[in-house]
């Protein structure tokens, strides 16, 4: 007995990740199939809202032209009452005469009426039956057999005027056009032929040429009217699409701002909250360090008593820094603007961590020009800088390394302050990344003393406060500088006082004439340049 067939193993392959379609490709692929729609059901291969435009300037036109189009009447029946009798020139007048009246209360009738695809369909072809009937009340006078005796000249010119002002009244709308002219030259043409003389012969050619190059002169009108409803049309939809845009990113802003604001009230909260109990844990944890109440029974409790109140120490720093990046990113950080000494404030900075760097043997090295005049800033924020400076360049900065110190002119007449260390540096990829709120680098995170990533986004906002630049320029394996920069405006310069001779404020006085005036002078100090 045969052993069944196997069954084959089916292996399903891995489906190919269908990536989804971007929000252009979508609106494109929308518009597509929107106007492929539109062109099956319009009766012009065109949108629905364009057959409706055509139609209102195809009425409007020939409202603005109907005075003209009835002078032309009457002035050919009074020209071929000439030639034939009064009455049928009379009953052909007054037939166009009807007409153009019906031509005309058809077009007023439509502007007034609201717009419908199912209406512009019935009065789109309304308005070809007037035209064809235009056209062959034309073709009755002008193929009249009394008229025989007018030159043929005067017939070809009459068939040309005819032709043209039907073209031009009719162009928005093509068919109209062709019905309204196609009789005249048609029949002109056939009544030139039937004479059977060469002249005449080119006088039917020349006529089927001109219906040609008028019909397409309607037709280049119609495509040149079509191209700026089209234009126009887009432009209202991006104007749409940019109203709407601008709804939504003001949307967008609001919720933003609402966001900021309960994230403001929030820090302001907590930081109450926060800073209520801290106070108490770094008040009696510093009585346990201290051992004021009397020593300890067990000696590792004033170890412990240290480390709490240096962990509150920390979390204090922590929670200032927040609230202080805070207030900055909502334009709520005041300067409390005075004259300061900028080498004097380094200069204590690097008193206040010299400890902390001799301990991890590391040497700093101080560079100050001299005599240099005061900068008017807000003390506390250039403190605060150059200490997040300082403070990172010890932090990673290995054992036995070095850092520079350094404060002087720039070239522009303002003020520079440097700190350059023999660090591990940061990748050039990472900069923008630690000039970030709570942004760390690769280095930062695998060190030992990791911080929450605010002292340089603090620094560098404090200075832009200053109207200053923040530069951070940093090699891996070589050292990190970061450059900080004040304008000129912030310098205070000594201004030498004015002349003897400067006339005073007020006149003097008649009854003391004699009188000698004092020298007035201006402020010794002042904030700007000076010269």
């Amino acid at each position: 007995m045969s052993n069944p067939a196997e069954k084959p193993e089916v292996v399903q392959l891995p489906a190919e990740p269908v990536s989804a379609p971007s929000a252009s490709s979508r609106r494109a692929a929308a518009q597509r199939v929107r106007e492929a729609r539109d062109k099956l059901t319009s009766t012009s291969g065109t949108r629905p809202a364009f057959d409706a435009e055509m139609l209102r300037q195809y009425a409007q036109t020939r409202l603005s032209a109907s005075y003209v189009v009835m002078l032309l009447v009457v002035a050919t029946g009074v020209l071929f009452g000439l030639w034939m009798q009064p009455i049928p020139a009379a009953a052909w007048t007054a037939g166009m005469l009807c007409i153009h009246s019906a031509m005309i209360r058809s077009c007023r009738r439509f502007l007034t009426e609201p717009a419908s695809p199912a209406a512009t369909r019935a009065w789109r072809t309304r308005f070809v039956v007037l035209d064809l009937l235009y056209g062959l009340c034309w073709m009755a006078i002008l193929i009249h057999p009394v008229l025989d005796m007018v030159t043929e000249t005067l017939m070809m010119f009459l068939m040309l005027l005819v032709i043209a002002v039907s073209s031009m009244l009719a162009a928005n709308l093509p068919i109209a056009a062709l019905a309204a002219t196609a009789p005249v030259a048609v029949a002109m043409a056939l009544s030139f032929v039937t004479t059977g003389s060469l002249d005449n012969y080119i006088l039917a050619a020349l006529s089927l040429a001109a219906e040609g190059y008028f019909v397409l002169l309607a037709h280049r009108l119609h495509s040149s009217t079509f191209a700026t409803l089209e234009a126009r049309a887009e432009k209202d939809a991006l104007i749409g699409e940019l109203e709407q845009a601008k709804a939504i990113s003001d949307e967008a802003r609001h919720r933003a701002e609402a966001a900021n604001v309960a994230k403001s009230r929030f820090l302001a909260q907590m930081s109450h909250e926060l800073r209520t109990p801290l106070n108490a844990i770094l008040g009696f944890s510093e009585v346990m360090k201290s051992e004021i109440f009397g020593a300890h029974a067990v000696p590792v409790y004033k170890e412990y008593s240290a480390d709490i109140h240096n962990s509150g120490v920390h979390l204090l720093n922590l929670i200032n820094e927040i609230l202080d990046l805070s207030r900055i990113e909502a334009g709520r950080y005041e300067l409390n603007e005075e004259a300061v000494s900028l080498v004097g404030i380094v200069a204590d900075c690097h008193h206040l961590m010299k400890l902390r760097a001799s301990s991890r043997g590391i040497t700093i090295h101080e560079v100050f020009e001299q005599a240099m005049p005061r900068l008017w800033a807000d003390e506390r924020a250039i403190r605060q800088v150059v200490l997040n400076l300082l403070s990172n360049s010890i932090k990673f900065t290995p054992q036995g390394g070095e850092i520079w110190l350094k404060a002087g002119w720039t070239a522009s007449g303002g003020q520079y302050l440097s700190v350059r260390d023999s660090g591990s540096g940061i990748p050039e990829d990472e900069i923008p990344v630690v000039l970030a709120s709570f942004g760390q680098g690769s280095n930062s995170i695998k060190s030992a003393e990791q911080g929450a990533g605010l002292g340089l986004p603090i620094a560098k906002n404090l200075i832009d406060l200053h109207g200053g630049t923040f530069t951070l320029k940093s090699k891996l394996r070589i050292g990190t500088e970061v450059i900080v920069t004040f304008p000129p405006e912030r310098v205070m310069s000594a201004l030498a006082p004015l002349s003897d001779d400067s006339p005073p404020l007020q006149p003097e006085s008649s009854v003391v004439p004699d009188e000698k005036r004092r020298p007035r002078h201006k402020p010794i100090m002042s904030a700007g340049t000076g010269s």
